[in-house]
C-alpha cells in the first residue's frame, strides 16, 4: 500500500497539472517520515518534530496520533509508517512478536504517571480510589483497556484496590486517553483516568485529584517499523529523541526520563 493511497493523497492538491504531479510528487515525498505515536505524545512530538526538521533540511515529519492499539493494527494492515511510538511496552512487544518493527532499533525515551482527574468546577474531589464508590461519581471515564494503555494501567490500579465490581457499571470507555480528557474537561463525566501529561494540557478545565500507583512502570518505547521505506531517517529521529533538546521538550510537557 503506497503512502499516496493510505494517507488520502496528501500532496495531490498542490499539483495543478499532470506534469506538475510527475515532477513534484517524488521530490515532495523524498524526505517524508511518517510517525505513528500514542495520543499522549501529540503536543510534545509536534514540538520535537519541528526541532528535528530544523536539523535535517528537506525532512518532513508526518504524525499520526491515536491510541497505541489501533496504531499497531494500522501497521499490521500495511499502513506506510516509518516510526512507531507507544505508551506501553506491551503494545510494542506485540509489534515485535509479529516482526513489525526492527527490534534492534527499539529504545525507551520517556516515562509518565497515571492520574485521576475531575472537572475543574467539581464540588467534590476524591482522596482515594475507594471514594469513587460514592454517589458523586456516577460516571468515570477510562480508556478502553483492550486498546488504550492508559486504560490498562487504570484497570490494574482499580483491580489492586479491589474496586472492579463496585465500579464496573460506572466506567465509561473511551477510544483514547485524550478522549477521556475531553469528557472530563466538558464535565460529561465525574472523573477520569489520564496521564499526568494530559492533565497538564488542560489545566483550566481539569484538576488532578490522585496519582495512581501502578505495578507496571509507564514507559514509552519507540522503534523503526520493519517495512519503513526510510530506515536511516527513522533511526535518526529515534536517536534524536534521546538528545538533550528533545528530552527538554518532553520534560516541559511533563514527561520524566525513563
Amino acid at each position: 500500500m503506497s503512502r499516496l493511497s493510505f494517507f488520502a493523497r496528501r500532496y495531490v492538491s498542490i499539483c495543478t497539472t499532470v506534469l506538475g504531479c510527475v515532477l513534484l510528487g517524488p521530490l515532495a515525498q523524498a524526505q517524508e517520515l511518517t510517525v505513528s505515536a500514542a495520543a499522549s505524545l501529540a503536543d510534545a512530538f509536534r514540538e520535537i518534530g519541528r526541532a528535528f526538521e530544523a536539523t535535517r533540511p528537506g525532512a518532513k515529519l508526518v504524525f499520526n496520533f491515536a491510541a497505541s492499539g489501533p496504531l499497531l493494527q494500522q501497521i499490521a494492515q500495511g499502513a506506510p509508517v516509518d516510526v512507531f511510538a507507544t505508551a506501553d511496552q506491551e503494545t510494542m512487544d506485540r509489534a515485535a512478536a509479529r516482526s513489525l518493527i526492527a527490534s534492534d532499533s527499539r529504545a525507551v525515551f520517556a516515562a509518565n504517571r497515571v492520574v485521576l482527574v475531575v472537572p475543574a468546577g467539581a464540588s467534590a474531589t476524591p482522596t482515594s480510589l475507594r471514594d469513587l464508590r460514592n454517589a458523586a461519581y456516577k460516571r468515570v471515564a477510562v480508556g478502553n483497556p483492550a486498546s488504550v494503555p492508559a486504560g490498562r494501567y487504570a484497570r490494574e490500579a482499580i483491580d489492586a484496590a479491589g474496586l472492579s465490581e463496585a465500579l464496573k457499571d460506572r466506567l465509561i470507555l473511551a477510544d483514547s486517553v485524550r478522549q477521556v480528557l475531553v469528557y472530563v474537561g466538558r464535565a460529561e463525566v465525574d472523573a477520569g483516568f489520564v496521564y499526568r501529561t494530559d492533565a497538564l494540557v488542560d489545566r483550566e478545565r481539569v484538576r488532578v485529584a490522585l496519582e495512581l500507583p501502578t505495578r507496571t512502570p509507564v514507559t514509552y518505547p519507540v522503534a523503526q517499523v520493519a517495512a519503513s521505506a526510510r530506515p536511516a531517517l527513522a533511526r535518526a529521529f529515534i536517536a534524536f529523541l534521546a538528545t538533550p533538546l528533545a528530552q527538554a521538550v518532553l520534560a516541559r510537557h511533563g514527561f520524566a526520563k525513563p
